[in-house]
């Protein structure tokens, strides 16, 4: 990009389009960084970390942050501030796309702070920058000299009819049955995320596979590019991890004391039937009895290293994975004594909030979600500000995690990015089985409280929302269950698990939720700790969760079979109607001023569409139907051949002016005049005669004259009437001859 200083661009086609790399124009302080395009969505991704390790910690202290740029899609940001604020969902959700699959790859005992920074600078709506950050990740720190040495690459997958898509465009993306997005090495799987039409599960095997033939293609490309770079001296050898060791003396006497403590602990809870808190405090002061018993043994060691106790505790920990997956793996044994393939005991309920619009408990063991649905007017639909072509968005899931769910004092916060995460996890998979706007022109705002929490309270969350939408009646397509699945996998040995509670997620190497209805699934989060599984593991993991989500789905039609017939009688009822999109200002008035006076007078909420579609929004069926008739008077035309029962307005020596559709609003209706010959059949000297002013009168429209003024005929109309009630008379009489002869 740049010729002054030292820099490589690499290309590689992926779908049919150039996916290209510069490495050294820009952004060269950061241990690494990389400008990535795809088609014409660039976006600049660096990696830099700390010189040192973060002292006292034995985790990896990463953060991703997805930096959307509005100027990438030419918009100035939207509210008083008009600069870019906090991050929006979607940037929240893309830096958690890209935490997931690197985590696992860093080398263990890496505790230096990684701060990884996509800026999105420019978007082409065909070539989504999410995933394109993935990649972009992937080579920064690769190039950099952070120990990351196994590179992933990544795409999307999408479905039309039978064909399988890599990479599809926004239009092709429309139209998918299937939206993937999937992360791997060149040996491996390590993400998938995905939303899906009930689509099969052989059918997402058969993407995953097709998407990993190419990602093999661009981590083989990144391994290239560093090679490249390191010739040319713009990539950087990789820092050693350096783990400090513990006394070889000391190490054998935690495994031997550690091994023996905690097996008989899990014995005492297996014997038991111990609930998450009890089992916790057994495990707890266990590893506290042998840190002490350690200490106990060599007292001057601790005292020289103040790090060491942390250090013990961690191979406590280790200690403790060991113990549980060997159980899983030789035993078949868990430590709740469930079946490998076992569910929980599950509990559904449904309508237990009485004033609002639909409610749903969903209980899963010691997992427990509540969550509540709420109907509104198509104008409460979120505005979104953001680099996507979507602006608005009509359904949405929030999901809350309060701190007494597991048992802990902590003030409550706004949402992490956990939160955001599995709400996002749960409104996909219920996405695709709601009802289209033109079915049901409501607003949809589901929220999970999450009460108790033991595992895959983001799939309790899709459960209780199946209830509680179904409880408002909302006539979804089908009921949609979730389960998180596990996985133990130590060389050839693999086991997997059915419902992992939040130990077995911990000390498993696989958290993998799958949601969908009988039909397939619509919505997958797969996430490892491990570097990759193959597909015959995916296979065995998707049957299996195939198999527990008939099981939770028989019980949620046992609760409630079908989405309740009526509304709770606190959700408004909308009535739509659709008028001329001429007549749009008609119902607004200047200055809004009409349409406020219809909203005062009745109560309702109005959303106008550009189109002319008109939904009015009411608790009270009343005055929605008010309102409808004030719009349908604002808006309606005389109608040509069409007999109206019109009220008589003035009279002059020449006719009858009559207002065959009245004002509203304090506007003028619509009137037109009954000339004196066509007020009846017989001639008529003086129109008072007939008709004074006041008189409500049926008349005729008959057409218009030069001036384009309505012209009406009472004569025509009372002759229409009495060859209809003629005709009703005729059809009596014979109906009644007919039944005599019977007779």
């Amino acid at each position: 990009m740049l010729n002054n200083r030292i820099n490589i661009t690499k290309s590689i086609e992926v779908a049919g389009r150039n996916l290209s790399f510069n490495v050294g124009s820009l952004a060269t302080q950061a241990n690494g960084s990389v400008f990535v395009r795809y088609g014409d969505t660039c976006v600049l991704v660096t990696a830099t970390a700390s010189e040192e390790p973060r002292e006292g910690i034995d985790f990896l202290p990463l953060t991703v942050d997805y930096e959307e740029r509005l100027y990438a899609v030419g918009k100035i940001p939207g509210g008083f501030i008009k600069r870019e604020g906090k991050p929006s969902e979607k940037a929240t959700l893309s830096s958690r796309l890209i935490d997931r699959p690197l985590r696992p790859l860093f080398p263990k005992g890496f505790h230096n702070d990684i701060h990884i920074v996509a800026t999105v600078l420019s978007v082409d709506q065909d070539n989504r920058p999410d995933v394109t950050a993935i990649n972009g990740a992937s080579a920064a720190l690769m190039i950099s000299d952070i120990p990351f040495e196994n590179p992933i690459g990544a795409v999307w997958v999408g479905k039309i009819g039978n064909d399988l898509i890599i990479n599809p465009t926004l239009e092709q993306w429309e139209k998918s049955e299937l939206d993937l997005v999937i992360a791997g090495t060149e040996e491996a799987v390590v993400m998938v995320e995905a939303e899906a039409s009930e689509v099969p599960e052989d059918i997402i095997i058969e993407a995953i596979e097709l998407a990993h033939k190419e990602i093999k293609n661009i981590v083989r490309f990144i391994k290239d590019l560093r090679q490249e770079c390191l010739k040319e001296g713009i990539a950087k050898e990789k820092k050693e991890v350096s783990v400090e060791p513990i006394d070889k003396d000391l190490e054998s006497e935690v495994y031997r004391i550690g091994k023996e403590l905690i097996a008989q602990a899990i014995d005492e809870v297996k014997t038991k039937g111990c609930k998450k808190l009890e089992r916790e405090k057994i495990l707890k002061e266990t590893k506290e009895e042998i840190v002490n018993k350690v200490m106990e043994l060599k007292p001057e060691l601790f005292e020289e290293d103040p790090n060491l106790q942390k250090r013990i505790e961690g191979l406590i920990v280790e200690i403790e994975k060991e113990i549980v997956r060997s159980m899983i793996l030789e035993k078949k044994e868990r430590i709740d004594n469930r079946k490998l393939d076992e569910i929980r005991p599950i509990e559904c309920k449904v309508g237990i909030l009485p004033r609002t619009h639909g409610s749903g408990l969903f209980v899963r063991g010691e997992t427990q979600v509540l969550t509540v649905s709420t109907l509104g007017a198509l104008g409460e639909e979120q505005i979104l500000d953001g680099i996507d072509v979507e602006e608005t968005k009509r359904y949405m899931h929030h999901y809350n995690f309060p701190p007494y769910s597991v048992g802990e004092a902590r003030p409550i916060r706004g949402p992490g990015r956990r939160e955001i995460g599995h709400g996002a996890l749960a409104e996909r998979a219920l996405e695709r089985v709601l009802p289209s706007e033109d079915e049901f022109p409501y607003t949809i705002r589901l929220v999970s409280e999450v009460l108790e929490s033991n595992g895959s309270t983001s799939m309790a969350s899709v459960c209780g929302s199946t209830l509680a939408l179904m409880d408002a009646g909302v006539p979804i397509k089908a009921p949609v269950a979730g389960i998180a699945m596990g996985l133990i996998k130590e060389g050839d040995k693999v086991e997997i698990l059915t419902d992992i509670q939040g130990i077995e997620d911990a000390l498993g190497d696989m958290d993998f939720k799958v949601a969908g209805t009988k039909k397939g699934i619509t919505a997958l989060q797969m996430d490892i700790k491990i570097a990759g599984i193959n597909t015959e593991i995916l296979k065995r993991a998707l049957e299996q969760a195939r198999k527990a989500r008939l099981i939770i789905l028989d019980k949620i039609i046992e609760t409630i079979p079908e989405p309740r017939p009526t509304l709770s009688p606190y959700a408004p009822r909308i009535i739509k109607t659709e008028i001329d999109p001429e007549k749009i200002r008609d119902i607004i008035g200047p200055g809004g001023k009409i349409i406020k006076k219809i909203i005062d007078e009745t109560g309702v909420k109005i959303d106008i569409e550009d189109d002319g579609k008109v939904y009015i929004a009411a608790v009270d069926q009343s005055g929605a139907e008010k309102a409808l008739e004030m719009i349908k008077s604002l808006t309606e035309d005389v109608e040509i051949g069409k007999i109206y029962l019109g009220k008589v307005t003035r009279t002059t020596d020449f006719g009858a002016f009559v207002e065959v559709i009245p004002g509203v609003m304090g506007l003028p209706g619509k009137e037109g005049m009954v000339h004196i010959s066509q007020l009846a059949e017989e001639r008529v000297n003086k129109v008072e005669d007939v008709v004074k002013a006041g008189d409500k009168i049926i008349v005729k429209a008959i057409g218009f004259d030069q001036l384009g003024r309505l012209k009406l005929s009472r004569k025509e109309a009372l002759k229409e009437a009495n060859k209809e009630a003629e005709k009703n008379i005729k059809n009596k009489t014979k109906k009644f001859r007919e039944h005599r002869k019977n007779k």
